[in-house]
């Protein structure tokens, strides 16, 4: 059933697929949220001349109507995650491949990733003004006592898919998790030239043993200060030692990733891509450090997943030694090492200076707060976005050609008034 008051609206929906789905909008933003995996295939901007799409819908995507099942779709999709993969999705308690932890089978990239989540209600709030669908997960393990509950939530006149994630633990002991937000853009928005940054000050590349190993034109396990300065593998494609990741290239035939830690210094922490050429920029923003409240689960890292054609094999190719057909990037932010999952994350315990867990204590819970802007601007930003400051109803972005602000709530107040 739609609820509409003429400024935002949610309404249930059935998408390609038959993935029953929620659809939030306002004047110039639609956004999809799938109950599968809370999958957010669409974030639209819709302006007066331009409606497009930021996120990446794969050409792979499983649209055959029904669940994943690994006897008949293994052999091509792998896993049932690259079965329903797209866009924008979150990463509990697991960020990296499925393994098993403390005897408990974890899917790659956690439960609320796979899982089909429970819609429960849909609204629009007098007091915010805003469209909002709340849903619920429970852990298919009770060895890892987990509940999720999750609202996501539009606000009038702000290009800002919010989200906020409770994560509770109903068990005797305290829990050691992974957390981590996969938001993934593709084309048309995704083109060669847009301009990747992040609020990390400090940069590395994965050690040895992860699947980039045979895809990635980078050094592994680099340190480098900044996306400017990536270090290149022998044969990386450049006579240059270091290549500068901060401007996307067109599909080249490498998939690469790199972490980034915040300082913990910072109040807001942020990723962003800016396309000059559409003067669309796309923002993800959450809670820093230095900001952060005795229930908020902080993301530590920015973690960028540039799949630029490295993968010959299926999904990502039509069949195995094909040429990969997958162009995307994962502006992903996370609290884990790197996409190891959440075993090494444990061993690991820091990264850069910077935790790889976050601790559920027994009986209680946590609360993972986090913005998605995708929206136009003027010149300002066209070299990419250098910083980001919150103001009280603000973003301010600021670039090489001065600042640019877009109506936003970085502090969150509408989705803490919703969401106690």
């Amino acid at each position: 059933m739609a609820k509409n008051n003429g400024t935002v609206s949610v309404t249930r929906v059935t998408e390609l697929g038959k993935r029953e789905a929620t659809v939030l909008e306002n004047d110039h933003s639609r956004i999809l949220v799938d109950d599968q995996g809370g999958v957010v295939p669409e974030f639209s901007y819709r302006g007066e001349n331009q409606s497009i799409n930021a996120h990446w819908i794969p050409w792979f995507r499983g649209n055959a109507g029904k669940p994943f099942d690994a006897a008949e779709y293994g052999g091509f999709w792998k896993a049932g995650l690259l079965y329903n993969i797209a866009g924008n999705f979150p990463c509990l308690p697991n960020f990296g491949p499925d393994h098993i932890v403390d005897g408990v089978a974890l899917p790659a990239h956690g439960w609320t990733a796979n899982e089909p989540w429970r819609f429960v209600s849909s609204g629009i709030d007098e007091e915010t003004g805003g469209a909002w669908a709340l849903s619920t997960l429970e852990s298919p393990d009770a060895k890892m006592p987990l509940f999720f509950s999750k609202i996501d939530l539009i606000l009038p006149s702000q290009p800002v898919h919010y989200t906020a994630i409770r994560v509770m633990n109903k068990g005797d002991r305290d829990l050691e998790i992974s957390a981590a937000w996969h938001n993934t853009v593709g084309a048309p928005f995704l083109q060669a030239g847009c301009r990747l940054s992040g609020a990390a000050d400090r940069w590395t590349t994965p050690t040895p043993g992860s699947d980039f190993d045979p895809t990635t034109r980078l050094l592994s396990g680099k340190e480098f200060p900044s996306l400017d300065k990536a270090p290149l593998a022998k044969g990386g494609g450049a006579a240059s030692s270091v290549v500068d990741l901060s401007v996307t290239p067109g599909p080249l035939g490498y998939t690469d990733f790199v972490a980034g830690a915040i300082p913990a210094t910072a109040r807001l922490g942020w990723s962003a891509l800016v396309n000059p050429a559409l003067k669309l920029a796309y923002v993800c923003f959450f809670t820093g450090q230095a900001a952060a409240g005795p229930d908020d689960i902080i993301l530590r890292f920015n973690e960028y997943w540039m799949q630029y054609g490295g993968r010959p094999f299926t999904p990502w190719a039509a069949y195995e030694g094909g040429t990969d057909q997958t162009y995307c990037l994962g502006t992903e932010n996370a609290v884990s090492a790197y996409g190891y999952g959440l075993e090494y994350s444990r061993k690991t315990k820091a990264l850069l200076g910077a935790p790889t867990t976050v601790i559920i204590p027994a009986h209680g819970e946590r609360v993972l707060r986090y913005g998605t802007l995708f929206a136009p601007y003027e010149s300002a930003l066209d070299e990419g976005i250098r910083t980001i400051e919150a103001e009280d109803s603000k973003l301010v972005c600021g670039g090489a050609g001065g600042a640019w602000a877009f109506n936003a709530d970085p502090g969150f107040r509408a989705l803490k008034k919703l969401f106690v």
